[in-house]
């Protein structure tokens, strides 16, 4: 190996091993950057100081020993910070090292947050104390530097519980101390404190917002160097003396504008005679429109409509909690997003680290920035934190295109007061006038630092309304048979001048309607827990379609988090798996969040009568410009009979009078059920011209009778119909037998009955199982109480008595062994006890009580060949005796309840 070709090694080498040491070594702000910076994360001294006794005894001060080592910038308590959470207040340390090469220029030590009053030190003395949790603060170094030396940096947390600080939901994970990247910088003389862009499409060009960390003491220029898809632009003004701040409008021709599938970024390089900052924008507007062709105002990105998708992020890490471990993390958060059809999300109750909004900003993906709430009054306190944080928040993250609205408060979450009931002489939370006030001061104060963007007032649940909005939204959790009667009452309730939704005083204007959260996991008795949500999703996904005077939805929630279940994914981002594809070949996840969409509402399953035709309504929903020729529904009729037997009932296909933006019902397609017995899937293809398939639904059916196909005879018995069952740790029924469980190790055995058989060809037994583990909900004793959720008390999944989870990457593999008249004659291993959108017949067969049975469980459909001579043994005993043995668990499925239409079924065929 060559001297150069060795050199381009080591320094390959030592970057891979920097990154290695350094947790986030990325520069922290894409957004805004400076050349000359150090990343000052990795491993920190470290020491708790539950009495608060440091200063006193003056840790601050050289020489100081901390016992313990920290990982900065994961919080205190997180796993991946190394140490647990033992008190309120903690200090950090480290040596620092200003090189040289700043010397020219000022330094500066920048926390991108800590929660919540933070003091630093630099060699025992002191730089300045901040308040605050979620926004970057810095320090000036620079009369203390001795360059090229190694300097102590102290830092004190005080991360007491105080009622006015914005705590948002961190039970879920504490943001403990230090929890975004720490760094020095270099910076000007006289340094450039914020660059906002305000892109204007309409008129192409961004107006440019400078501002100084002090007044100019002289004339400044400030030159503009703009990466564009032709070249550099370039762009001059001169700052005054005596100005804090400029205002300068650049012109961008023929601008490339910023979109979900092209979110083209304009990089800038802003410099003037003593400092540098590279940043970005894109050119896009946030706006209102109608949807075309109506008076329904939609939120609209580039003066275009567009049909909101948003999932609800917690934004949580289960390592890391408020901090993510690495880049790579963060961009994959958003491109699950992306992956499944979703074109934005609500970082809820947190403001979130900017390299992930970067992300967004680059992948394409909108975001909903949430205020972090308080948990106490709303008193002076918590409004000047919420208010400073609000516009520190604004701030920063100014120059983000993927953030198309602000949303101030979350529920009333803070804003009730305790006052005396005069009547009762008891205590009573109110939302009170004057705090309603606030909450509507709050709108015009955001509006008033950007007027780029929609800001919500109270992303508004549970009885409290608007006040002064851009978004009409609202909140509801509701169980998937409920959604077509509400989405009724909230059609008829918005209207312009509608106090609907609205707080005495206030009344809707135009704004846009949406739902800002909805999903299944409190629409059922006590939460659900663990639990599969594509079918009440379906449904709900199906009713939404329906109306759109909603102008878009939010799904909770992107991920679970430590006692809600209910995201697309896991809390470590595995997948949950729907099913879909075993129901309709090619549908995924992505065909809920299609552009154009056909819907059969609400009721995605219906019992039939044999031989009935049945009218299956149908909608059209496009969301969308796209024109689209030979546009045709395309459906296929298959059904599985109680024999196990598979087949195509009928096909065909329909035009369609495709128009842009077209919201129509249709005439219901009339499909005539088979005088069999089982489940039909009408499966529904929406295609262009070239077969191309634009969007997968599908519709079910089963038909209530015990007919079969000439020459086939089925002795059928239910789950509970067993003659004998022996477990280890417990044996139980569910709805009243459509499913019998067994947990740990045992049997189940069923005598068949076996008379009078005629001659038969072929003679086999069908029936579904699964293994079954003893979830915590099934225990003897097992109690579940409410808890404290929203402040994260640590709950079973299994524990809900609704609750099952659903279908993911771990497995409950049991071995199965299988016995005729006492004879071996087959052993497999069932591989887990799934619950999801395959389980479609467990999850018709619901009471619509508010509770869930073991909602979408199904098995695998087992297949055991019997023999003539087994059948003769049977004839003279007058039953065929089938015994279940399993090892860990076995569930076993009746013919209404599971995946398949099958109960214990002996076939016989002539």
């Amino acid at each position: 190996m060559n001297i150069k070709a060795l050199s381009v090694f080591f320094i390959s080498f030592c970057q891979y091993a920097f990154a290695q040491i350094i947790p986030l070594p990325e520069h922290p702000r894409p957004d805004f950057e400076r050349t000359d910076w150090i990343n000052l994360n990795g491993k920190w001294g470290f020491e708790f100081d539950s009495l608060n006794t440091g200063e006193k005894e003056n840790w601050h001060k050289a020489g100081s020993k901390f016992s313990k080592t920290i990982t900065v910038p994961f919080p205190w308590g997180s796993p991946l910070s190394g140490v647990k959470d033992e008190a309120d207040i903690a200090w950090y340390q480290r040596d620092i090292t200003v090189p040289s090469s700043f010397n020219k220029k000022r330094t500066f030590l920048t926390i991108g947050a800590s929660d919540w009053l933070t003091t630093v030190w630099l060699d025992g003395t002191l730089l300045g104390t901040h308040q605050g949790g979620y926004t970057p603060f810095s320090f000036e170094l620079t009369d203390f530097v001795k360059y090229d030396t190694p300097q102590k940096l102290v830092i004190k947390v005080d991360d007491k519980r105080r009622d006015f600080t914005l705590y948002g939901k961190q039970g879920y994970g504490n943001a403990r101390g230090i929890w975004q990247t720490v760094y020095l910088e270099a910076r000007g003389k006289t340094f450039i404190e914020t660059v906002h862009f305000s892109p204007d499409i309409d008129q192409n060009q961004v107006k440019v917002e400078t501002t100084f960390d002090e007044v100019l003491k002289v004339d400044q220029e400030i030159s503009f160097e703009i990466k564009t898809p032709r070249g550099l632009l370039q762009n001059k003004i001169l700052a005054k003396k005596g100005s804090l701040k400029t205002e300068s409008y650049i012109a961008i021709p023929n601008a490339r504008f910023w979109t979900l599938d092209d979110p083209f970024l304009y990089d800038v390089k802003v410099k003037t005679a003593t400092d540098e900052v590279k940043t970005y924008f894109g050119m896009r507007k946030i706006s209102v429109t109608n949807l075309p062709g109506t008076d329904i105002p939609y939120i609209a990105l580039n003066n275009k409509p567009i049909y909101l998708q948003l999932t609800l992020d917690q934004s949580y890490h289960p390592e890391g909690y408020y901090t993510f471990p690495t880049d790579e993390f963060m961009k994959n958060e958003i491109q699950l997003c992306k992956n499944i059809g979703l074109n934005g999300l609500r970082t809820h109750i947190k403001v979130d680290i900017p390299r992930k909004l970067y992300w967004a900003d680059k992948l394409g993906l909108l975001v909903m920035a949430d205020l972090p709430n308080f948990w106490g009054e709303p008193d002076t306190d918590a409004q000047k934190e919420s208010e400073t944080t609000l516009r520190e928040m604004i701030k920063r993250d100014y120059n983000h295109p993927a953030i198309f609205s602000w949303i101030v408060f979350n529920e009333t979450w803070g804003l009730k007061t305790k006052v005396k009931n005069e009547t009762t002489g008891k205590e009573e939370n109110k939302y009170l006038s004057k705090t309603q006030n606030w909450v509507a001061s709050m709108y015009y104060f955001a509006k008033a630092l950007d007027l780029t963007r929609l800001v919500e007032d109270n992303s508004i649940c549970c009885g409290a309304g608007h006040t002064e909005t851009d978004i009409n939204s609202w909140h509801e959790y509701l169980a998937g048979y409920e959604w077509e009667a509400h989405m009724k009452k909230i059609d008829e309730g918005t209207y312009t001048g509608s106090t609907f939704h609205f707080e005495k005083g206030f009344s809707q204007g135009t704004q846009p309607m949406i739902n800002s959260e909805c999903g299944n996991v409190w629409g059922y008795e006590g939460s659900t827990g663990d639990v599969d949500w594509s079918y009440d999703y379906h449904r709900m996904m199906n009713t939404f379609r329906e109306h759109p005077k909603m102008a878009g939805w939010l799904y909770t929630e992107h991920h679970d988090v430590i006692n809600e279940w209910n995201g697309y994914w896991r809390f470590d981002r595995t997948p949950k798996h729907t099913g879909l594809g075993e129901i309709v070949e090619g549908m995924t996840d992505k065909d809920f969040h299609s552009e154009i969409y056909i819907s059969t509402g609400q009721d995605i399953t219906k019992t039939v009568k044999a031989g009935e035709t049945m009218s299956i309504p149908l909608f059209i929903s496009a969301m969308t410009d796209t024109k689209i020729e030979g546009f045709q529904l395309s459906y296929e009729v298959s059904f599985f009979d109680r024999t196990g037997k598979i087949k195509v009932l009928e096909n065909g296909s329909l035009p369609i009078d495709y128009q842009p933006w077209m919201q129509k019902r249709l005439e219901p397609l009339k499909i005539t059920a088979p005088n069999l017995g089982g489940l039909g899937t009408v499966k529904l293809l929406l295609k262009n011209k070239n077969g191309d398939v634009l969007h997968h639904n599908f519709y079910s059916f089963i038909v209530n009778s015990n007919e079969t196909e000439v020459g086939t005879q089925v002795i059928s018995l239910e789950p509970k119909d067993f003659s004998n069952a022996v477990w280890s740790t417990k044996q139980w029924e569910v709805l009243d037998g459509l499913k019998v469980n067994g947990a740990g190790k045992g049997y189940l055995e069923y005598k068949i009955p076996v008379k009078n058989i005629k001659k038969t060809k072929d003679a086999y037994i069908l029936c579904e199982v699964s293994s079954k583990p003893m979830l915590d909900k099934d225990a003897d004793k097992a109690t579940y109480k409410n808890q404290d959720f929203m402040l994260g008390a640590r709950v079973s999944p299994h524990l809900n008595p609704n609750a099952y989870p659903m279908t993911d990457n771990a497995k409950n593999p049991s071995t199965l062994t299988v016995y005729l008249n006492a004879k071996k004659v087959k052993t497999t291993v069932l591989a887990d006890d799934p619950a999801d959108h395959r389980g479609i017949l467990s999850w018709h067969a619901q009471p619509q009580n508010k509770k869930l049975r073991e909602a979408g469980t199904y098995g695998e459909l087992i297949k055991i060949p019997v023999s003539s001579a087994d059948l003769k043994a049977a004839e003279k005993i007058g039953f065929l005796n089938l015994k279940l043995e399993a090892t860990a668990g076995l569930a076993i499925y009746g013919m209404n309840f599971g995946r398949y239409p099958v109960g214990i079924n002996l076939v016989l065929k002539n």
